[in-house]
């Protein structure tokens, strides 16, 4: 039996950048939320914040549900 170390390095490689995209997506949308409270407080709509929080948040459950349509055999 031969470990590929190439292919393993890739998909260790891969998926901590994939962790860390999904994690900043997701801290930016509690960001846009934050400030959409902060513009809601000072009298401004705050809508631009809201649109923003909601793309994040929708990336990134997208990600989530596209790594368990991989991992899930009965999906395929």
């Amino acid at each position: 039996m031969d470990v590929k170390w190439g292919s393993l390095g890739e998909v260790a490689v891969v998926s901590f950048g994939a962790t860390v995209a999904v994690v900043v997506l997701f801290a930016l949308g509690v960001r846009a939320l934050a400030g959409r409270d902060e513009a809601r407080g000072a009298g401004l709509g705050g809508t631009a914040q809201a649109t923003a929080a909601g793309a994040c948040f929708a990336v990134c459950a997208a990600a989530v549900l596209y790594g368990l349509y991989l991992i899930i055999p009965q999906f395929h």
